[in-house]
């Protein structure tokens, strides 16, 4: 099965990380969490999850992964200030790997500015963030384009998680 990033920090969305990452698992997926740092405890934004990072950004590489995954909340936003979670996603997208990214999860992509003509969805407040980034906006449970999964809110979940594991199984038979 697939090894896959899941890049995060503090104030990502409890469910949009824990339900995804359910999935994953009981697909036989590892999922690895990166972080600013290796072995910080991060929480999330209603406070219900807590997560130790697996490893630091600046001792991995994108093509030891076969996929990334990044949950949204305030996580996204805080990450894409740092060149390397932002070059770190961009080669997902370059390589033709899959992306699997819910609510503000896009803002990281917009920032490595790799969605010009793609199609998408996000959480409605970065609507608008997306089509300045030259996306095609669809206001969808998940739309799936090419490498890159994406979805609105934790009310897509279910839709969400049937989407990645068949566009993992895609990938990885």
């Amino acid at each position: 099965m697939s090894k896959i990033a899941c890049v995060m920090t503090d104030l990502f969305e409890d469910v949009e990380y824990t339900s995804p990452l359910e999935e994953l698992q009981n697909g036989g997926h590892e999922v690895v969490v990166i972080g600013f740092e290796k072995g910080k405890e991060i929480t999330g934004k209603q406070g219900e999850t807590t997560v130790t990072t697996d490893v630091s950004i600046a001792d991995v590489k994108p093509n030891d992964f076969d996929a990334l995954f990044i949950p949204g909340g305030f996580s996204p936003d805080l990450l894409r200030g740092d060149d390397r979670f932002v070059e770190f996603a961009k080669y997902f997208v370059l390589t033709d790997k899959p992306i699997l990214t819910i609510c503000h999860g896009p803002q990281l992509l917009i920032t490595a500015d790799v969605l010009h003509g793609r199609k998408v969805t996000g959480f409605k407040s970065i609507q608008t963030d997306l089509r300045h980034a030259g996306a095609n906006f669809f206001d969808e449970e998940v739309v799936v384009c090419g490498n890159i999964v994406t979805s609105r809110t934790p009310d897509d979940l279910p839709a969400f998680n049937k989407t990645i594991t068949k566009v993992l199984s895609k990938y990885t038979s």
